[in-house]
C-alpha cells in the first residue's frame, strides 16, 4: 500500500459550478479529501450531492472550476484535463466506484471470481492461479465464502451483490473510492451488516472515501467529516459528530431534526 501524503489533500474541489438549464446543480463548491479520510456528502434529493460525486470522479464535467487529484508521487492533476485513456486507467487502478445498484458495476453473466478477476486483468494480471487466489482473498474480505467463487451473481442476494461489488472494487487496492448510496434499498438488518463491513475495511486498508448518502445515520457511522449540500451549495461542513450534534445552519438543523422525529 502506498504511504499517504498527509501534508496535502488527496482530492480537492475548487469552485465547481455546473448548471442544467436554469438549475444550478453545483454553485461554487469547494471541498477537500485527505488520505485515508471518509467524507460524507449529505442532503435531500436535488441538493447536488450526486452531481458533485460525478464531477469529482470525472464522470461529469463542470462548467467551471477544477477537481484536483494528487497521485502517489504527490503530483497534482486536474481530473477534467486528463486524457480519457488516463482517466479510465485511474478508475481501474487507484480509484474505485461503488454504485447504489451493484448491477451497474457487475457482469451478471460472469462468475463472482471472474468479476473480481476482470479488474485485476485490466491492470495486466495474466496468471490464472494468482488471479483466482487474489479473487478468493477479496471475496473472503467481504465475507463471501470461497466456495461461491464460481457462482453467477444472479444467484446472490442483494446484500451479497453489494459485497461482491465492493470485492471487485478493492481488487486493485485503490487509494480512493467513491460510494453512491452503498446501502440504499437494502433491508435494515442487511444494511447494518454492510455498514460494519465497509467501516472495518476502510479502517484496515486506509482507503479514502467520498460517500454520498441521504441517511445521516450512515454518515455518522462511516464519516469523519461531513459536507451538507442544499441547492447546489455547501451550507455547512466540519467534523461529523460536531456538525450533527450542534448544527449551525438552519437547513442542517432541519435535516437533523427530521431524523430525530422519525
Amino acid at each position: 500500500m502506498n504511504a499517504p501524503l498527509l501534508d496535502a489533500p488527496l482530492l480537492e474541489a475548487r469552485d465547481l459550478r455546473l448548471s442544467f438549464g436554469s438549475i444550478r446543480a453545483l454553485d461554487g463548491v469547494n471541498a477537500t479529501l485527505w488520505p485515508g479520510e471518509v467524507l460524507a456528502i449529505v442532503g435531500e434529493s436535488g441538493s447536488g450531492k450526486t452531481t458533485l460525486l460525478n464531477v469529482l470522479s470525472g464522470r461529469a464535467r463542470p462548467d467551471m472550476g477544477q477537481a484536483i487529484y494528487r497521485d502517489p508521487e504527490g503530483a497534482a492533476h486536474d481530473v477534467h484535463a486528463m486524457p480519457a485513456p488516463q482517466l479510465r486507467a485511474l478508475h481501474r487502478s487507484d480509484w474505485g466506484f461503488v454504485h447504489q445498484n451493484p448491477r451497474d458495476a457487475l457482469r451478471m453473466g460472469v462468475s463472482a471470481g471472474g468479476n473480481v478477476g476482470e479488474r485485476l486483468m485490466a491492470q495486466g494480471a495474466r496468471h490464472y492461479g494468482s488471479i483466482r487466489d487474489t479473487a478468493i482473498d477479496r471475496l473472503r474480505q467481504v465475507e463471501i465464502s470461497a466456495d461461491r467463487i464460481d457462482d453467477l451473481p444472479r444467484t446472490f442476494s442483494g446484500g451479497m451483490l453489494q459485497r461482491l461489488q465492493i470485492a471487485r472494487t478493492l481488487a486493485t487496492h485503490p487509494r480512493l473510492v467513491f460510494m453512491d448510496e452503498p446501502t440504499g434499498g437494502l433491508d435494515v438488518s442487511v444494511q447494518a451488516r454492510l455498514l460494519d463491513l465497509i467501516r472495518s475495511l476502510v479502517a484496515r486498508l486506509g482507503i479514502a472515501v467520498v460517500l454520498v448518502t441521504h441517511d445521516i445515520a450512515v454518515a455518522r457511522l462511516l464519516a469523519g467529516r461531513i459536507l451538507v449540500m442544499r441547492h447546489g451549495q455547501v451550507v455547512e461542513t466540519g467534523l461529523t459528530d460536531q456538525v450533527l450534534d450542534d448544527p449551525q445552519h438552519p437547513y442542517t438543523q432541519l435535516l437533523v431534526s427530521s431524523v430525530l422525529q422519525a
